[in-house]
């Protein structure tokens, strides 16, 4: 564990000197070719440094943070695009938090909404801080579920699995969130909108899940794709190409991501992929008939709302779980577990397992990696 740290050091220090060089080259060099030019090497250092670590938390947070979505800011960043073009008096210490951090910086509100932002803030404060409180409590409650896994029916199990993990994207992405806003006072947008409450693979896909990632690809891959298919068949069908490219895109992303963990030799079964583009084809399906029938017949939202969220969570238990599992030998449930184990062992009051979280067995990593 001291080398694996040791090496998450060194590829920090990377990652900061390249973000720097991109802040230099971006008050240098124009938008545009030449600005691409000069940060395509930096493009390929964030893909070749997330191979240097091997746990499976700071690997795949690497990959997710720095190979996928500090290399997309970057590369709309050359075309004076997305977030790191959103302020053209950004500081460096901005610059630096909103390209290596899944954050997104809180656009200003307008004169007229600026007052009804402050009467509304304290309700809505007072609501995220209760919103928080209970998913800590779900994250205790959740964190014993391992030890009565034998006692509970798999596919209940599995679902508590995804629930933890949300639950635990959701805290991580708020720390980040937190320490930029205390170290260089950003206000920044929630990562996630309660897409438990979504209604439509629409809501939840474009308003409530992942929105760091949607802000992404949204300039990234869905505009260039579509306002390109505009002119070869028209505004009308643009739409199929620019949504099947943005999955597709996503898909192939994730691939990566398990890419970094497993070894060079061992083929993917494109299972993640397949999922994000089958959420693609029914994205569009839903589209077509909220055009056809939308104005006429409607479902509830009593109905809309499980049958969104059953249609995620059957897809992803087909195709993302064994996908994972048949990469890592079951590694989420062992990463998760043996969180679990040091929080629910804390809770207890032991108190020794906490320890047993900076020793060497707190990631395993199969024989080989």
């Amino acid at each position: 564990m001291a080398n694996e740290i040791a090496n998450f050091i060194k590829v920090s220090f990377s990652v900061l000197a390249s973000t720097c060089y991109c802040y230099a080259v971006g008050r240098i060099v124009p938008k545009g070719t030449a600005r691409l030019l000069c940060l395509l090497p930096i493009v390929g250092l964030f893909l070749y440094l997330p191979l240097h670590l091997h746990t499976i938390y700071l690997s795949g947070l690497t990959a997710f943070f720095i190979a996928w979505l500090a290399n997309f800011k970057i590369l709309l960043f050359a075309f004076g695009e997305g977030p790191l073009s959103s302020d053209p008096s950004i500081s460096l210490a901005s610059f630096v938090f909103v390209a290596c951090f899944p954050i997104r910086i809180q656009q200003k509100p307008s004169p007229r909404s600026r007052d009804s932002h402050l009467q509304d803030k304290e309700p809505k404060d007072g609501r995220k801080h209760m919103k928080y409180a209970i998913k800590v409590l779900l994250f205790a409650i959740l964190a014993n579920v391992p030890g009565y896994r034998e006692y509970i029916h798999p596919q209940i199990v599995s679902f508590l699995y995804f629930l933890l993990l949300y639950v635990e994207l959701e805290t991580l992405f708020g720390v980040a969130a937190v320490a930029a806003r205390v170290l260089i006072g950003l206000e920044l947008e929630p990562p996630f909108n309660e897409p438990y409450l979504s209604t439509s693979l629409q809501d939840f896909w474009g308003r409530r899940w992942n929105l760091i990632v949607s802000s992404i690809l949204r300039p990234a891959v869905y505009k260039p794709t579509r306002n390109l298919a505009s002119r070869v068949v028209g505004r009308k069908w643009a739409l199929i190409p620019a949504f099947m490219g943005t999955f597709l895109v996503s898909g192939l992303m994730h691939e990566l991501i398990l890419f970094y963990y497993v070894e060079c030799d061992q083929r993917s079964p494109w299972e993640v992929t397949c999922f994000f583009l089958l959420h693609g084809v029914c994205l569009l399906t839903e589209i077509a008939l909220k055009k056809r029938f939308g104005g006429r017949w409607q479902l509830p939202r009593l109905v809309t709302g499980p049958l969104t969220i059953g249609f995620v969570l059957f897809t992803g238990f087909q195709l993302f779980l064994p996908s994972l599992d048949r990469y890592f030998q079951n590694p989420l449930r062992v990463v998760i577990e043996e969180i679990s184990a040091g929080v629910g062992s804390s809770i207890r009051g032991g108190g020794e397992q906490s320890i047993s979280l900076v020793t060497e067995d707190w990631l395993p990593i199969p024989h080989g990696w």
